[in-house]
């Protein structure tokens, strides 16, 4: 039995920093996983941005709510939830990806949680388990499931690796240039078309 895995900010929403980034005025916080691999270190850098402006949960969520899924997002997602079970892995935090979840047809989520003080500003990021990716893929493997997995990013690379089919989609040209081996598609028609494919294997 398959299960597909997918990375949600970059498949299937825009980055939800970069969004912010251009809302707030803060160019530095455009920088994401597909920029720095070690998303423990990112968040930490993008907490001390948030405070030296401060800036709170709010202002973040109030940018959240403009933001609509991707082109075919919603579309591909329907189709590929009637014919395999599908689950989207993501280093978004449930306090982000409430309304983003709402606009897909609400897919299970598994993702982080922020820490936020009384003023409303975020303290710390709490991680669901270490390698949540990974972790979350091989938990289902070991319950039975076949994974295939799809992201845009470093931090999705473990999980795409792991499975039994991996797909990068539209990912950086240095991801690219690094795993030429990993198949890549940049049309939600190519991506559904290729776990197709494996769902028949």
């Amino acid at each position: 039995m398959y299960i597909t895995c997918l990375d949600l900010e970059g498949v299937l929403v825009p980055e939800i920093w970069i969004a912010f980034a251009e809302e707030s005025g803060i160019p530095e916080l455009r920088r994401t996983t597909r920029d720095e691999p070690d998303y423990d270190k990112l968040m930490k850098w993008r907490i001390g941005i948030l405070r030296e402006h401060k800036l709170t949960l709010r202002d973040i969520q109030n940018t959240i709510a403009k933001i609509d899924p991707l082109p075919g997002a919603k579309e591909f997602m329907d189709a590929l939830r009637s014919e395999c079970q599908t689950v989207i892995i993501s280093d978004t935090f449930e306090q982000f990806a409430a309304p983003l979840m709402k606009k897909l047809g609400q897919p299970t989520i598994f993702c982080n949680s922020l820490e936020v003080d009384k003023d409303g500003f975020i303290t710390s990021h709490k991680m669901r388990c270490e390698k949540s990716k990974l972790t979350t893929v091989r938990a289902l493997q070991s319950i039975g499931f076949e994974t295939i997995a799809s992201g845009d990013s470093y931090n999705d690379l473990a999980m795409i690796q792991a499975s039994k089919a991996g797909f990068l989609f539209r990912t950086t040209d240095k991801i690219k240039a690094d795993y030429p081996d990993l198949p890549t598609f940049t049309e939600y028609s190519e991506l559904l078309g290729a776990i197709r494919e494996q769902l028949k294997k």
